[in-house]
């Protein structure tokens, strides 16, 4: 009986088991609920579409050699090059590093001396109407001429950088399958080395050049702006792609929800912010995030006195005595849609201490922030803008008056900044273009 009795305990044990086993199997599975995403006012998508991404690089007609792969390879080779520098150490890529979104991390730029304005990135720099912080340049080109012969920046001169390309077999080589054969530099009676001009150019390097024939200088000006033009032709490779806020642009265009999850909820509360309250796209609009105009901000001078830099004030100056601007000889275009805005800026008294709305594609990794690197952090930028803590006074021209303390909380700040970082491009360029060339 015991033996019959434990046969019978098991398969009762088994059949309970196997029951057990069956209800959990048909019992239905709980439903996993998908991510909320929140659901936007037609207003709210409306601004949201206009931050659709870069088109097409705009085209330069101010430069001819704009898009031809073969400037790009020679500016290439410019930019990584040491040569034209005064102390031959110093390139673009010192202060534009690839690494760094082709930023340098500092406060200020620092070449072959210190700088006083923060270095500013150089992808999508293409897109821009204006270069620089006060805008001085109205071209990519004629940007790329001034750090050479900036004293803090490069300290070299025109005529030593034409030189250099002459004397060097692959530079002279790469220079003249774009731009033609190069002129008899060799005598340095006719072409001094160091010669240049310039309010900031040394009393031996100008009297240097004015003492150039008039043709002899031309000539090396002409060279001198093909170097500037195969630079940016190699700089307008510089476009990022592959940003997490585009991907989340598309789905909600797309109505496609996978799409939409690109960016956290967090990053959607700060867009809600952007876009609404927090009032950012008055002057961070469009694809690049930006007006591309300038403001007076009111951020305090990095050394906590009164602010001394005139901005675009000076700029516009700047701008028309520039002989390589877009309305000069030397562009392949002086009497069109880019010359005429040049010759129309115009630098009112308000435009004192202002500078140049930046793009906030890629913002995260740009660190420091403002024209003086006053800002370690995008959180410290928020909350200047939250604050207007030490906020320079109105002075001697009005105040902006579409800035305003903010009162953001701590949890709108780090929303705001949660959407900043959804900017940064996973891809800034074809690797090719990200290192010296071969």
């Amino acid at each position: 009986m015991r033996c019959i009795s434990g046969s019978f305990r098991r398969r009762a044990l088994l059949n309970w088991v196997t029951l057990v086993v069956t209800l959990m199997s048909a019992a239905p599975v709980p439903a996993v609920d998908p991510p909320v995403r929140p659901e936007f006012a037609p207003a709210e998508i409306k601004r949201i579409l206009e931050f659709s991404q870069l088109g097409a690089v705009p085209p330069d007609p101010t430069n001819r050699v704009a898009d031809s792969l073969e400037a790009a390879q020679f500016g290439q080779r410019l930019f990584f090059s040491r040569w034209l520098a005064s102390d031959m150490n110093t390139s673009c890529a010192t202060c534009h590093m690839p690494e760094r979104y082709f930023t340098d991390g500092d406060r200020v730029g620092r070449g072959v001396g210190v700088g006083t304005r923060n270095t500013p990135t150089l992808i999508n720099s293409a897109y821009q109407r204006w270069q620089f912080w006060d805008g001085r340049s109205d071209t990519l080109w004629s940007q790329a001429l001034h750090p050479i012969e900036t004293p803090h920046e490069m300290n070299g001169s025109r005529v030593s950088a034409v030189l250099m390309v002459a004397s060097d077999e692959r530079l002279r080589a790469d220079y003249e399958r774009v731009f033609g054969a190069l002129p008899d530099l060799s005598s340095a009676v006719r072409f001094p080395r160091g010669a240049r001009p310039g309010a900031d150019a040394g009393e031996a390097a100008k009297t240097a050049w004015h003492g150039m024939a008039e043709q002899d200088r031309e000539s090396v000006n002409q060279i001198f702006s093909h170097l500037g033009k195969a630079l940016a032709a190699y700089e307008r490779k510089l476009v990022g792609r592959g940003a997490a806020f585009d991907r989340f642009v598309d789905g909600l265009r797309e109505g496609n929800p996978e799409k939409q999850q690109a960016i956290s909820a967090a990053a959607i509360r700060g867009l809600r912010l952007f876009i609404g309250e927090a009032g950012c796209r008055n002057c961070h609009f469009g694809s690049r995030f930006s007006s591309g105009e300038f403001h007076d901000t009111s951020v305090p001078p990095a050394d906590g006195g009164v602010p001394r830099d005139a901005g675009r004030f000076d700029g516009v100056r700047k701008l028309r005595d520039d002989p390589f601007n877009a309305a000069g000889r030397f562009s392949d275009d002086p009497k069109g849609a880019l010359a005429e805005r040049t010759m129309a800026a115009s630098a009112p008294p308000e435009s004192w201490g202002q500078f140049k709305v930046p793009s906030l594609r890629n913002v995260a990794k740009t660190a420091p922030y403002m024209h003086e690197g006053q800002f370690a952090t995008l959180r410290d930028v928020v909350r200047f803008y939250s604050t207007r803590e030490n906020a320079v006074p109105a002075g001697h021209h009005p105040q902006e008056t579409i800035l305003r303390p903010l009162r953001l909380t701590n949890e709108q700040i780090d929303d705001l900044v949660a959407f900043l970082e959804t900017l940064t491009d996973q891809q800034i360029a074809d690797p090719q273009w990200l290192k010296p060339p071969d």
